[in-house]
């Protein structure tokens, strides 16, 4: 019976022993999910380490032979950057946070709507499909050769850009089997596929495809120098569901004409109608990243609604509570007010840093909280703009994600000098 009873006690020990060490492990997970690897930090500013976790902040071992204490690091010092470690409960190593001192910035936050149109750097497949030959037979001539996402750079080695290109290119070889030259993320491929010709005498792939995209969304802030960043997400194809990959692109003018509330299980949008002409064109697209589209404004400042000029404030001096989106997507720029709820700071998902939820009556009555093209909406919080409005919840059109205005930034950034 002792026997059994010292047994049952080891097996008791050892469950204890595992479950001890299981709940610590997944604290450190939580911690360090919680707790940013980088934060910006100005010169001679208060710096907020309250992640909302229970760890003490010191200065990293070799940072230490530097720096007296950590209020000597943004007083004077001539060192760009420094790391400090978190410790749980003052004991623990959690994590290296890597502080980055930074000039103060300021941008222009707009919140004006915008047409965004860009070409693709080759063709975009969309997807195949079945056509039929001469006799009336169903062929697929593509099907598992190429795939949804692909860009078709080439035809027998000679470069496409268009959708016209690669008609004219398939139609000239003929009946041949034809190279396609595939461009699939950032590998590229020969592909081989037998042309099928129809009763038009045209000959065909099975391919649909597409050449350019053009949608609605929200500047987000733009420079005295001339940049701007808007959307704070990629530019993505609807049917792939993949990021565009660009060769050129702008942003426009644009009315909206429509807004489709938001509502359960169906997110609204805003409706609008693009200028294409040179006069009313803003600004060229130069990038298009997961963290937004970046370029330079073209010169007609006049067509730009009048924006407030905000300093930037990095994530770890964003609370909890009130903010403001800034939307002129009635006609006439306005600030409509938030709840901050909760902040990201791991990293996982670099736009959706920022939990919200609509709190503006005004806003809720016009599109029942957030529609598809207010994403780039700036976020304001005691008078410095924090981020972007970003994603909605379909669910919930009340709540949605922003991003860290510095994570739009990521890049501009410069390090203080010295």
């Amino acid at each position: 019976m002792r026997k059994k009873k010292c047994f049952e006690y080891e097996v008791i020990k050892k469950l204890a022993c595992i479950g001890f060490f299981f709940v610590a492990a997944l604290a450190v997970w939580t911690f360090q999910a919680a707790i940013p690897d980088q934060i910006y930090v100005t010169e001679g500013s208060e710096i907020s380490y309250d992640f909302e976790v229970p760890v003490s902040v010191v200065l990293k071992e070799e940072d230490a032979e530097v720096f007296d204490n950590l209020s000597d690091t943004v007083y004077g010092k001539e060192e760009p950057a420094y790391t400090v470690t978190c410790k749980l409960f003052g004991i623990f190593p959690v994590k290296d946070v890597e502080v980055m001192l930074v000039d103060k910035e300021s941008v222009y936050a707009s919140g004006m709507p915008v047409g965004i149109y860009a070409k693709t750097n080759g063709v975009l497949i969309i997807g195949t499909g079945a056509v039929e030959d001469a006799t009336g037979k169903e062929c697929r001539p593509a099907e598992n050769l190429v795939k949804s996402g692909d860009y078709i750079v080439s035809v027998n080695g000679d470069a496409v850009d268009e959708k016209e290109e690669l008609v004219e290119k398939i139609n000239q070889y003929g009946g041949a089997s034809e190279v396609l030259g595939i461009r699939r993320e950032s590998e590229l491929l020969e592909v081989s596929v037998d042309p099928v010709r129809g009763n038009s005498g045209n000959y065909m792939l099975g391919i649909w495809v597409r050449d350019d995209l053009a949608g609605v969304g929200t500047l987000t802030y733009y420079k005295a120098d001339g940049s701007f960043g808007a959307l704070g997400h990629a530019v993505s194809d609807g049917d792939t569901g993949t990021m565009l990959q660009m060769s050129q692109g702008w942003i426009y003018t644009t009315d909206i004409i429509g807004i489709k509330k938001g509502e359960s299980g169906k997110p609204g949008e805003l409706s609008g109608i693009i200028d294409y002409s040179k006069n009313c064109r803003l600004g060229t697209i130069r990038e298009n990243t997961g963290l937004g589209i970046r370029g330079v404004l073209d010169g007609n400042l006049d067509r730009l609604e009048r924006s407030e000029n905000y300093e930037v404030a990095y994530k770890q001096d964003i609370k909890k509570g009130k903010a403001y989106i800034v939307s002129s997507l009635s006609g006439e720029r306005c600030t409509y007010e938030i709840n901050i709820q909760s902040l990201d700071y791991s990293g996982r998902e670099a736009n959706k840093g920022i939990l919200f939820q609509v709190t503006d009556p005004k806003l809720i009555e016009l599109t029942g909280g957030i529609v598809q093209g207010m994403s780039g909406s700036p976020i304001i919080q005691d008078g410095k703009i924090i981020g972007a409005v970003t994603h909605v919840f379909v669910s919930d059109s009340t709540k949605g994600y922003g991003i860290f205005i510095e994570n739009m930034l990521d890049g501009e950034a410069i390090p203080a000098e010295k």
